[in-house]
């Protein structure tokens, strides 16, 4: 497995979705991520989003998950 860089989860208000951004390299691949698991806390988004790499090939560290909360 390839190991990713870092990850940032935020709203993408074009599409009115919460997305999570993996950077593998100079390499960005977006998915989205359910509304109910981020309303469920920075723990469960963190887990959603290594799952979402894991589904995609990459390993992810929880600790290099970046949560960007709407102002």
């Amino acid at each position: 497995m390839v190991k990713a860089n870092s990850a940032k989860v935020e709203w993408d208000s074009a599409k009115k979705r919460w997305e999570v951004h993996i950077e593998v390299g100079s390499e960005v691949i977006k998915r989205p991520i359910e509304e109910k698991t981020v309303e469920s806390g920075d723990d469960a988004i963190r887990s959603a989003a290594v799952a979402i790499a894991n589904d995609e090939g990459y390993q992810l560290d929880p600790a290099s998950v970046q949560i960007v909360q709407l102002q």
